[in-house]
């Protein structure tokens, strides 16, 4: 998590070229025009990727290690979080009086009949419940929450996917521009 965090904040210091000088993808006369007024500088500059910051291969290094985070941190995290889900919850601790929050209390019912009545009580206030039988007589424990980290994993598995479909439409794809002068038309295939 902490690579990542960097990884975040060194991608938005990568950026800041890109908003401080003109880009060759949006405006190619602005960058003749630097080239023009600043003779010695620009090339530096241009070695360097200034004025194509978002394509360079070090802001391009920058943006996959953050990817590779990211694919690192859901894989494992994923793969746990199938084996709580599919886990029984864990089994009352054996020294339930150094809890700091418990109580004991006698009550008429027999302990079957009061099992079932709190597991189903339990279980409608969605908790996931394991009944055991022990010694003592029935245990039950019960756990909720689950559903939080489902929605965490869901949404970092999105951004993932969304990144992915960027990357495939960057490289699959095509895009192109053209000036229309007014009262002009265009059009791209022939006419009848």
């Amino acid at each position: 998590m902490r690579t990542a965090v960097v990884l975040l904040f060194l991608l938005a210091v990568a950026a800041i070229p890109g908003s401080l000088f003109p880009q060759r993808s949006l405006t190619p006369s602005a960058v003749t025009r630097y080239f023009r007024e600043n003779p010695e500088l620009a090339p530096v500059l241009d070695r360097l990727g200034m004025f194509d910051v978002f394509a360079s291969p070090w802001f391009s290094a920058v943006y996959l290690l953050l990817f590779l985070s990211l694919i690192g941190c859901l894989v494992p995290r994923c793969i746990e979080h199938l084996r709580a889900l599919r886990a029984d919850p864990p089994p009352v601790p054996r020294h339930l009086h150094r809890l700091p929050v418990h109580t004991t209390a006698e009550v008429p019912l027999p302990a079957d009949a009061l099992a079932a009545r709190v597991e189903a009580d339990l279980r409608s206030a969605r908790f996931r419940v394991s009944r055991r039988s022990t010694a003592a007589g029935v245990e039950l424990s019960a756990e909720r929450g689950r559903v939080k980290e489902t929605g965490n994993l869901v949404f970092h598995l999105s951004l993932l996917a969304l990144l992915a479909a960027l990357a495939g439409g960057k490289l699959w794809g095509y895009e192109g521009s053209i000036l229309v002068t007014e009262g002009d038309g265009f059009c791209n295939s022939f006419q009848q």
